[in-house]
């Protein structure tokens, strides 16, 4: 019988895959392969569009999915990084956005079948993370530098991007919702508010909620200027089951974030940064068994609840990260301190 997250979680540090992208990009698909048959006479280019494959290149994203599954990987992240219709506006594909959330869903899910079919091992603590990503248009900053008050998109506009993704993910069979490398709070709260919402409308249960936000550079502050407490603040209203950070750092740069983290979080902690810093080329160079090291030393300090690899990493960093981690416990939630009224 499959288990819960919260019971996983107070059994073991749980391990989230790696990326996406640079798996794909490992496939050297081109423009034809983005297409497939359906979207062959499609007025734009779409080439680097990857959350279509999920529906042009199915068996792809699946076998990426298995291939983190083998790994060693308890959750998976849903191929739907920028399944929003304000996303897909880049390709003028955004009556999309519901049916790519959905297939992307059902691509995670059929690989955890798969592997459970397939393994000789018995996991009960495989889970599929519908990727709620960041959006190309922020709430909190003006992409006009003469006009610090102007905004491309509304709370509103956003909110209802993200329900219509929600609906997919949720329709599709995901186990968790991971609103994921935000560097603007107020996109982030329009998602969360979002996924409230749509459960109030269907009354259906609601699905545990992961946060992760992404630290930009060395002043410890997101984009939007928030420091990393402000930032948990901001967040825990809804009553997340982890929140961590992701992306931008490589795990040298984002230790000392993760232990401030560590010490002010109620609820579970993730991480997963990339594979060290890009060089001159955009690449990441880290090796496996060097970014494995890094995170074995938070999870020795009691860090973390939930590791694995952002931008760069591959099944294999996965896998050394899972067999370093393995030895030691998961962090432990600090004690809630109760107040007569």
């Amino acid at each position: 019988m499959k288990k819960s997250i919260k019971e996983c979680l107070n059994e073991r540090i749980l391990i989230i895959d790696g990326a996406m992208g640079t798996m794909i990009q490992q496939y050297k698909l081109e423009e034809k392969d983005y297409r497939g048959e359906r979207f062959k006479d499609w007025h734009k280019d779409v080439k680097g569009n990857n959350d279509l494959l999920s529906l042009t290149q199915p068996k792809i994203i699946q076998a990426i999915h298995k291939a983190y599954l083998e790994a060693g990987a308890d959750i998976i992240e849903t191929n739907t990084f920028s399944s929003t219709s304000i996303a897909q506006a880049d390709y003028d594909m955004q009556p999309l956005a519901y049916e790519l959330n959905v297939a992307a869903a059902q691509c995670a899910r059929n690989a955890i079948d798969d592997f459970n079919a397939t393994s000789k091992q018995t996991n009960n603590c495989k889970f599929v993370a519908g990727a709620i990503g960041p959006l190309n248009k922020t709430l909190s900053l003006s992409p006009d530098v003469n006009n610090p008050g102007f905004r491309t998109v509304t709370f509103d506009e956003v909110a209802n991007a993200y329900y219509e993704q929600i609906k997919g993910l949720v329709d599709g069979g995901v186990d968790l919702l991971l609103i994921e490398t935000i560097f603007d709070t107020l996109n982030a709260k329009a998602a969360i508010y979002a996924i409230k919402k749509y459960f109030r409308d269907t009354k259906k249960p609601e699905l545990p909620i992961m946060i992760s936000g992404t630290i930009t550079d060395a002043s410890g502050r997101t984009l939007s200027g928030q420091t990393l407490e402000a930032f948990y603040i901001s967040i825990s209203h809804a009553n997340p089951i982890s929140v961590g950070l992701n992306c931008a750092l490589g795990a040298k740069e984002m230790r000392p974030h993760i232990e401030e983290l560590s010490e002010i979080a109620g609820c579970y902690t993730s991480a997963y940064p990339n594979a060290g810093l890009p060089n001159a080329f955009g690449e990441y160079d880290e090796q496996p068994e060097d970014t494995a090291h890094i995170i074995e030393e938070w999870a020795q300090q009691g860090f973390v609840n939930i590791v694995g690899g952002c931008c760069g990493t591959t099944p294999d960093h996965i896998k050394h990260i899972a067999e370093h981690v393995r030895k030691f416990q998961p962090r432990k939630l600090p004690l809630e301190e109760k107040f007569l009224a």
